[in-house]
């Protein structure tokens, strides 16, 4: 009898160890976290979020305590009363000595989603500048594309690095201007959430475009607040930003909408008269199997004049300044109309079904030329 009960108790004792726990992870507004750290303090277990902030941890049964922590929420220990749970975490100031370095995740993404949260930019130029090792430069006006420098290559305007938006390429497959064309001066910078970047072409889920890298932008699914602002600067330059919360703080689904508009001549001696206008509307639901589907739209508009190219010896002559122009009827306008929408859906801890199908419309018009480029393209 005494050896059958204490069979009984065995038996019992590593059922309850073998057990899988899984829970999600979330902040006070329902957002999903990311590569959080979750450990069993009695079997020393441990595992971390996925982008859907799921977790699954092996030996945990119910009673057991687990101690979370992630980077800018309180730590906390969570104690299992159930198989399936969901942990929220209270926000907190960043501490870089908290950072857990796993062969699992990448170290530098999570530096840079800090970085873009404590020292926040104001334009998707230096969004791009985010990524290290990357360098931009501009050049007949500011409404073209960016050129890009990445790894040692020329990228161009984006032949050669692959550059998406909620999973929606930005690259242009086919463009009069150059293969591979990116304009990312569609997203608003206030509503980037994290970046994900990845340097030289080991990853063929991120396209042929990724020759050197690639660069995916994440978009906030909530905002923590309404806001508007106003910015001034030298050359007659304003900007301002509109955020504004539709649906206030729910658990499971949100939507907002975002506008930007700028204006400003630039240090030419011709003005550049640039101006450009930008709104996004996002919607995100949380399923009953915990599976997200998010749908957006993005417009944005602009036009410019630019000073163009200018031959060197024209300069050291006297005849015209390095800010000075041949011909200042340059310029240009573009435009580009985006509705994407996305489903994810956590099959285990490392495992998720991503499915997205967007329309993407450009124009990119100048004096001289005109290109259109019309996209409608699904992918899973």
């Amino acid at each position: 009898m005494k050896f059958f009960v204490t069979s009984i108790i065995l038996f019992f004792g590593i059922l309850s160890y073998g057990q899988t726990q899984q829970g999600k992870i979330t902040d006070e507004l329902g957002n999903p976290i990311e590569n959080a750290y979750v450990t069993n303090l009695k079997t020393n277990t441990h595992a971390h979020t996925n982008e859907l902030g799921i977790f699954s941890i092996d030996k945990t049964g119910v009673s057991d305590v687990l101690k979370v922590s992630a980077l800018g929420y309180k730590k906390a220990n969570y104690i299992v009363i159930e198989l399936e749970n969901t942990i929220i975490l209270l926000d907190d100031i960043f501490r870089l000595n908290e950072i857990i370095i796993q062969p699992k995740l990448s170290a530098m993404n999570i530096v840079s989603k800090i970085d873009l949260q404590t020292t926040p930019v104001n334009s998707s130029q230096e969004i791009l500048r985010k990524v290290p090792g990357l360098f931009i430069g501009q050049h007949a006006g500011g409404g073209k594309a960016e050129q890009i420098f990445l790894r040692g290559f020329d990228i161009d305007h984006g032949t050669d690095v692959a550059i998406s938006v909620d999973g929606m390429p930005v690259n242009m497959v086919s463009h009069a201007h150059g293969q591979g064309y990116a304009d990312l001066h569609f997203v608003i910078p206030e509503t980037v959430e994290k970046i994900d970047f990845g340097k030289g072409a080991y990853t063929a889920s991120k396209g042929d475009f990724a020759t050197a890298g690639y660069v995916a932008f994440q978009t906030k699914d909530k905002l923590d607040s309404n806001s508007i602002s106003f910015e001034v600067g030298q050359f007659n330059t304003l900007r301002t930003v509109g955020l504004f919360d539709l649906l206030g703080k729910q658990n499971k689904q949100s939507a907002y909408i975002a506008t930007e508009y700028i204006l400003t001549d630039g240090p030419f001696d011709s003005p550049q008269n640039f101006n450009r206008v930008n709104l996004l509307g996002k919607y995100s639901v949380i399923l009953d199997d915990n599976s997200k589907f998010s749908i957006s739209a993005s417009r944005f508009s602009s036009k410019w004049d630019a000073s163009g190219q200018i031959p060197q010896r024209l300069v050291d002559s006297g005849a015209i300044s390095r800010f000075g122009a041949v011909d200042d009827t340059e310029g240009g306008k573009t435009a580009r109309t985006n509705v994407n929408a996305t489903l994810s859906k956590s099959i285990d801890e490392n495992t998720f079904l991503k499915a997205n199908a967007f329309y993407s419309k450009s124009l990119l018009s100048g004096k001289n030329n005109l290109k259109v480029i019309f996209s409608l393209f699904c992918k899973a």
